[in-house]
């Protein structure tokens, strides 16, 4: 974790919070209190600062949604992959359940906290151009990385809720009339997505940047993410778009085979979750975390609920269903002990005996150096600062093949892209010529499925191919009609939450909800 941040103020814009933030070697900022936008955008370094503040929001996908329980989790409960062995937080179970209406807690702090990052995104693109004595050059930076922020804060936004408020501008006073904003067309949110991705795309980024911030390869792959989405549904742009993702994620694939030093996949799992190796080859773009600065919290809702292997909270919120885990083929490496998923540790800590659990838990996102290193290890500090992956390489390697396969079939390079995926996990693929694009496509899926799972991705795949992993039967069913593991049937209404019913009933302008929804 490179980007340490602190919060140096709060503006109230709007009923949105603006939550600054400043970096001196990023630690040793004041911390003066209610900057407002007027007295704050004065040096060049209040740019940086503004940026710093804009992906400070990102660690809200590790804020608390009540007992047990955190925002992140909201997508892994709906795609059916995970379950709670706790079942104490009634929103998280009515997730789970698909009981959930616009009261759900994770389901309000995601839209508020999107917002509050697109006000940060606002202030910033509009101010930092007016910056005294500021430079071209980092005009072009600060704004490039303020909407690349913004972009990805829409792209959740408009996938979870189709129709939504299109903010551009800050809100300063009460009187604006966004504060009570009308919901945009989905195809005007996603034209704005583009725009500012194709914004931070020229703001001339290093290709791999180690200190956490967004890369020309985090800018592409969100890129060819945005594009394979708009192919799908809602959309269904097509082949074009399709076209368009492969053009995007082969940018980066022909970078990395030219500069295998720089971005490649990690020659082994553990690395996924190893701290020297966060902000590198694998890990495009994360969360970024700081044991004791910045913590990250998500760790206790992975572990097996109180059994005491490790030095963290155990809580077991989100566990792999069995049906999943045996969905994986014979030999996968990353359904192997401490592959992607974990039986076996140590009490005390983890630094005493051995102990195999009841169940299998998740191992991809297991700190170590928080939990306690297997013995001669050293005990678990308690504290995590392990980042969390938002973008990976595979998924590049995943869509690139996809998306190829769309335009024209499975071709060497999309069939390379896929082998590259199961070389690493020890799997035979079968020979090219016994594929067509349809059971390309499929076994594409079906690694999208288990190479990405518990990554906040898979929910989004299934609404944009509008298809479920039947991990039972080993096929894709219809989205619609499908029943999940967690025995839920889905329904229409499901492709789109509800609209956050306290923002609901104080805009009239939203009205009316998405579509099954009161």
């Amino acid at each position: 974790m490179n980007i340490t941040i602190k919060n140096i103020g709060k503006v109230l814009l709007g009923g949105v919070l603006l939550i600054s933030a400043s970096c001196s070697d990023f630690l040793k900022e004041e911390d003066p209190s209610n900057i407002a936008p007027e007295t704050f955008f004065k040096t060049p370094q209040d740019a940086e600062a503004a940026v710093y503040g804009i992906y400070e929001n990102l660690r809200f996908h590790g804020d608390g949604t009540g007992i047990f329980s955190a925002n992140f989790q909201m997508l892994d409960a709906l795609s059916g992959t995970a379950e709670t062995e706790t079942g104490q937080n009634s929103d998280l179970n009515n997730l789970y359940g698909f009981q959930y209406t616009g009261d759900n807690l994770h389901l309000t702090q995601w839209w508020r906290q999107l917002y509050d990052g697109i006000a940060n995104a606002n202030l910033a693109i509009e101010k930092i151009p007016t910056i005294p004595n500021i430079t071209d050059a980092d005009v072009t930076k600060w704004v490039g990385h303020a909407k690349f922020m913004r972009a990805f804060h829409y792209f959740w936004l408009v996938r979870l809720w189709g129709d939504v408020p299109l903010l551009t501008s800050p809100i300063y006073t009460w009187t604006d009339p966004n504060v009570n904003a009308s919901r945009a067309t989905t195809e005007a949110v996603y034209a704005t997505i583009e725009a500012d991705l194709l914004a931070a795309e020229a703001a001339n980024f290093p290709m791999m940047d180690a200190s956490g911030l967004a890369s020309q390869a985090a800018v592409k792959a969100l890129l060819a993410r945005v594009y394979i989405t708009m192919a799908g549904y809602p959309l269904n742009k097509g082949t074009a778009y399709y076209q368009k993702a492969a053009a995007k994620a082969k940018e980066i694939i022909d970078y990395a085979n030219a500069n295998p030093d720089k971005i490649a996949l990690f020659t082994s799992y553990d690395y996924l979750h190893d701290q020297t190796k966060e902000n590198t080859l694998e890990h495009i773009f994360e969360i970024q975390y700081a044991a004791g600065i910045a913590n990250a919290n998500y760790q206790s809702y992975f572990l097996p609920n109180n059994t005491n292997i490790t030095a963290s909270g155990e809580v077991g919120t989100t566990v792999p269903t069995a049906s999943f885990l045996a969905s994986y083929e014979a030999g996968d490496k990353r359904a192997a002990e401490k592959g992607f998923y974990f039986k076996q540790y140590y009490l005390d800590g983890g630094v005493g005996a051995p102990t195999t659990l009841n169940r299998f838990y998740i191992f991809k996102h297991f700190d170590v150096v928080a939990n306690g290193a297997p013995p001669p290890g050293l005990p678990g500090t308690g504290n995590s600062g392990l980042n969390y992956p938002l973008i990976r390489y595979a998924d590049v390697l995943l869509m690139y093949a996809e998306a190829q396969n769309e335009v024209g079939g499975p071709t060497a390079e999309a069939y390379a892209a896929l082998t590259a995926i199961r070389d690493r996990a020890e799997l035979t693929t079968p020979a090219i010529g016994t594929y067509n694009q349809a059971t390309f496509r499929e076994a594409v899926w079906r690694e999208r499925w288990h190479e990405l799972s518990y990554e906040g991705i898979t929910w989004f795949d299934m609404l944009r191919l509008r298809k479920v992993y039947d991990d039972e039967s080993d096929t894709f069913v219809d989205f619609v009609g499908a029943t999940l593991s967690t025995n839920v049937t889905l329904q229409d209404k499901h492709l789109l939450l509800p609209l956050p019913a306290a923002d609901y009933r104080n805009n009239p302008n939203l009205k009316p909800n998405n579509p099954g929804w009161q």
